[in-house]
């Protein structure tokens, strides 16, 4: 059976009061027949009824649970919409935040491309600057290389001249081992010899004519000097500073007499066969004393002839100049 609506379960009930009402007033008249069917009608009407309101129930019930479900759809929706009003309040600032970060990266993105293209333009200087300074270096090393073969040459040089001058000394101290140390003494300074001639061993006192002892140790020299090519030698004659009497002929001060001795002694020396052009006196009076006091033997120590034996260093000076 198909449930009625509650309106027709209304006019159903209506007419089912209509019709007792009339039985009721014409139960006198109307025939057995018709009043069972009219309690029949009325039975079916009856449980039409009951079954109208059954459905009214259900329909009551279920009207309360869609307008519950309304109610609750209503909140929903409006706590949708207060979402969605809170959505779009965050995205909206949200975009703004994404404009702001776009723009920024934009200019940061300007500002990168500007250090990149700074960075590369400095970049190019300096390699321009690096490979010039590796040149440079290049340079330098090249130099330095060179700088130290001559120095290396030098370092020869200087080590055979020193060799040279040792050999010499050690020559000339054989020469006059019988010598004592107070007529003579022989050392090495800066790369010289210096040989160191007492007066008493050359000369009486004013005279500027060497003794017989004095002749025979200078040709002991002469012999060892002869054979050296490549030296320079240079007789200088020292006095002390006691003024020279006035009646010594020919010489009229210290100066005078120096030198005057150290042209003897070179005399002497090229006649026992040293080269004339290797060698070259000079006196230096009282001027350069070894003995600053004015004891009789601190004057003694300044009456003095030095043989100075200098070895050739032009090829030393050569290469210094080429070192510079």
């Amino acid at each position: 059976m198909i449930p009625l609506s509650y309106k027709n379960c209304t006019r159903l009930a209506a007419s089912v009061l209509i019709l007792i009402a009339l039985l009721s007033n014409t139960s006198c008249i109307v025939s057995k027949k018709k009043y069972d069917d009219l309690s029949k009608r009325t039975s079916a009407l009856e449980a039409d009824k009951a079954l109208c309101e059954e459905n009214f129930k259900k329909l009551v019930g279920e009207h309360a649970l869609l307008k519950k479900s309304l109610d609750s759809l209503l909140q929903v929706d409006g706590e949708l919409k207060n979402d969605t009003a809170q959505l779009g309040s965050a995205l909206r600032k949200t975009q703004s935040n994404y404009d702001a970060i776009s723009k920024t990266y934009e200019r940061l993105l300007s500002t990168h491309n500007k250090i990149i293209n700074y960075n590369a333009a400095e970049l190019e200087k300096l390699n321009k600057d690096l490979a010039k300074r590796e040149m440079e270096v290049s340079k330098l090393q090249s130099d330095l290389t060179e700088r130290e073969r001559r120095v290396k040459e030098l370092e020869k040089v200087i080590a055979d001249k020193d060799a040279a001058v040792n050999e010499l000394r050690n020559k000339v101290t054989s020469a006059l081992l019988s010598y004592k140390d107070k007529d003579l003494t022989i050392k090495v300074k800066d790369g010289k010899v210096y040989v160191s001639l007492a007066e008493q061993l050359l000369f009486k006192s004013g005279s500027t004519d060497v003794d017989p002892k004095g002749v025979e140790a200078l040709k002991k020299l002469a012999a060892v000097l002869k054979e050296q090519k490549d030296i320079t030698i240079m007789v200088e004659g020292h006095t002390d500073d006691v003024p020279i009497s006035k009646g010594t002929m020919g010489i009229k001060d210290n100066w005078d007499l120096s030198v005057l001795r150290a042209t003897s002694i070179t005399r002497i020396l090229t006649g026992a066969g040293v080269n004339p052009t290797h060698i070259v006196p000079a006196g230096h009076g009282e001027f350069m004393p070894v003995a600053e006091a004015k004891t009789a033997e601190a004057r003694s120590q300044n009456r003095r002839t030095e043989i100075i034996l200098t070895p050739n260093l032009n090829e030393l000076y050569k290469l210094l100049e080429n070192t510079k």
